[in-house]
């Protein structure tokens, strides 16, 4: 069995096994001081308190990110290269359903533990993200915020990336991109990632499409994201 099923398998049961988040790229450094994430109320009318019947991995590409919002203060850490320089970071995991309307903010949410946040850094490597994922998503699925990043960071540690600044240097098209993706992952088929880019034909995040035992999935129809024959742009900043 290949380690990406026993990472789904694992997660699905949300085992309390220690584990250790790793990221595409080189080996990030958690700063001794990290700030106390922001705390967010759910937005009038966002919350939406149903089962999940399935899940999506989504994992933003950082050096797009960075282009973008790398200027601000609050995406220092992520951007500003104290910590590393990063390729695929967990933008979250999403507990969802068919449709258009996913649970969201299914209950209040405290503030995360320091000690949780500096665990599961190198994945997600921003205090805010990771309060935000919680409140928003995490708590949908459980009410234990430690269960929820154990099972997100078994799923991101357990992907194997492509080359990306290869890719970066080719004129590719989504279908290729997920191929690549595909090709490093033994089980994981084209049509359970999805592809987002923006309105100028860059990549900005891949999702993984996962049914409620954290199985890879056909991607429901609103979750497919950028057709295949569309030609791609990958950013690679300074990487």
């Amino acid at each position: 069995m290949n380690r990406l099923f026993v990472a789904f398998a694992l997660s699905a049961s949300l085992f309390t096994i220690p584990v250790h988040a790793q990221k595409d790229g080189p080996s990030c450094t958690i700063p001794d001081r990290l700030p106390e994430p922001r705390r967010e109320s759910p937005p009038p009318g966002e919350v939406v308190n149903i089962r999940p019947t399935q899940n999506l991995l989504a994992l933003s590409w950082s050096p797009q990110f960075c282009k973008r919002n790398g200027e601000k203060v609050e995406h220092r850490l992520q951007c500003g290269g104290e910590a590393g320089k990063f390729g695929f970071i967990l933008h979250g995991l999403w507990p969802d359903v068919a449709g258009k309307r996913d649970p969201a903010w299914c209950r209040p949410a405290k503030a995360l533990p320091k000690s949780l946040i500096r665990q599961h850094f190198c994945m997600t490597p921003s205090p805010d993200l990771l309060q935000h994922e919680w409140a928003k998503h995490g708590t949908c699925a459980t009410d234990d915020p430690e269960r929820y990043f154990k099972a997100a960071s078994l799923l991101y540690s357990a992907l194997t990336f492509p080359d990306m600044d290869y890719l970066s240097r080719r004129r590719i098209t989504v279908s290729s991109l997920t191929a690549a993706f595909a090709s490093r992952n033994p089980g994981l088929r084209q049509d359970a990632i999805s592809v987002k880019m923006d309105g100028q034909g860059w990549l900005q995040e891949l999702r993984v499409c996962l049914d409620a035992n954290m199985r890879p999935k056909v991607c429901n129809p609103e979750d497919r994201g950028a057709k295949g024959n569309r030609f791609i742009k990958i950013w690679r900043g300074g990487r």
